[in-house]
């Protein structure tokens, strides 16, 4: 599918927020390195990713809220609670997760990468994605470390590349913004294109920068942050056992350090959401077998909750979805999605817009249709990426919600993922 070019920092209402080049390696201190270990049987895919801070980095971190969790979100859990960390590392291939052994196994690819690094393996985040269910062998990893770590570069393309699994795309992105004076830089990257459902984030996302701030207001920043971000996005309604996304800030800017509210945590987290958005919707464009995004822009609801809950309704919608598939007009499909949300709301107020970069087609006002080119519409729907435009007559609050349309390829991806 044709990739969305999305997030432009222009978007941000902080003007001094500019897109560079260099992922996760565009901070100051920061290199990242990805290669072939042996864990996948498609040995033209990397399987095993590296993050590296020159110093030791300030940590925040938010985990899936499914009660089967992967091995590496209790490692890693233990090993940043106290808001520190100097290295990522991530295996694809293999999830890590309802292993007999699993904690051993994360515990083990901590414990190799922190001697081959010379830091603590308490100062290491691990992370793993892949089949459920399968036992992960330590052998092609200890094997592996060596030359991952001589893989270490300023180039993020390599680690980017090696946390995929179904994806497409990879995904990455970066910015330099202005904290105190001092240029500081913000850069990430993320895998995710099928059981995306978020309870928190909805896949893995490595970002780093070299501001300088507290591990309480860093989690702070990331915690609120997701809320609008790797929240809102769903490409099959399945929350995913390994979700995590992980933030370093290594100080390296040498801005004065963010230890509460005020105008440079209020830049920083406009940085931090610019990387964010643009990551989350790159996610639901590059669902399984996607061949559009889907963005639900909602307004009008009673309350922020409602905003959140009917939006991301509507882009979970299996017949909404399909009907984007086929360029098909069905907004009924739309207001239904609403009606079963469990979300009060007045049905003779909503209005329903469809638009894209080919123009907008009024398909619904006030609860019932309106006459409308199918022509005009048809055309609308063909393009790569679609708002779905909802107004509702409740309140003020609004949400917006990124999904994308299903198709026959997301059903032949998932019937036979596993073998």
């Amino acid at each position: 599918m044709k990739q969305t070019v999305i997030g432009s920092a222009a978007e941000s209402k902080y003007d001094a927020i500019r897109q560079i080049d260099g992922g996760v390696c565009a901070a100051k201190g920061f290199l990242a390195g990805g290669v072939y270990c042996g864990i996948r049987k498609n040995k033209s895919k990397k399987d095993l990713a590296l993050i590296t801070s020159q110093v030791r980095a300030a940590c925040a971190c938010v985990y899936t809220q499914n009660l089967v969790q992967g091995a590496p979100i209790a490692v890693t859990k233990a090993n940043v609670s106290d808001g520190y960390a100097s290295a990522i590392i991530c295996n694809s291939g293999n999830a890590n997760t309802c292993n007999a052994n699993g904690v051993e196994i994360a515990t083990g690819m901590c414990e190799l990468l922190g001697k081959a690094l010379n830091i603590s393996a308490s100062d290491v985040v691990v992370a793993s994605t892949g089949v459920i269910g399968k036992p992960l062998d330590i052998e092609p990893i200890a094997s592996g470390i060596g030359p991952l770590v001589a893989a270490l570069g300023d180039d993020s393309n390599a680690a980017a590349e090696a946390i995929m699994t179904t994806d497409v795309h990879k995904k990455e992105i970066a910015f330099e913004f202005t904290l105190s004076g001092k240029v500081c830089r913000i850069g990430g990257i993320a895998k995710g294109s099928g059981m995306i459902q978020p309870n928190m984030a909805t896949m893995l996302g490595f970002v780093t920068t070299d501001a300088n701030i507290t591990p309480a207001m860093l989690q702070k920043a990331l915690s609120v942050d997701i809320l609008d971000s790797f929240n809102m996005v769903s490409v099959d309604g399945d929350t995913s056992t390994n979700d995590m996304v992980t933030i370093l800030a290594n100080g390296m800017a040498g801005n004065a350090a963010i230890e509460a509210d005020g105008a440079d945590y209020d830049a920083f987290c406009a940085a931090l959401s610019a990387v964010t958005q643009y990551l989350s919707r790159s996610i639901a464009a590059d669902g399984e077998g996607a061949t559009k995004l889907i963005v639900c822009k909602l307004a009008g609801a009673a309350d922020k909750a409602s905003a959140i809950k009917l939006s991301k309704s509507v882009i979970n919608s299996p017949l909404v979805k399909c009907a984007m598939f086929g360029a098909d007009a069905n907004w009924g499909r739309v207001l239904c999605a609403l009606g079963y949300a469990g979300v009060p709301t007045d049905v003779n107020r909503v209005g329903v817009t469809f638009s894209s970069a080919a123009g907008a087609v009024e398909v619904c006002k006030n609860g019932t249709g309106v006459d409308f080119s199918e022509e005009l519409a048809k055309q609308v729907l063909l393009e790569s990426e679609i708002a779905i435009e909802i107004t509702l007559g409740d309140g003020t609050a609004f949400a917006t919600a990124y999904g994308c349309d299903l198709t026959y390829d997301y059903v032949k991806i998932n019937g036979d993922y596993r073998t």
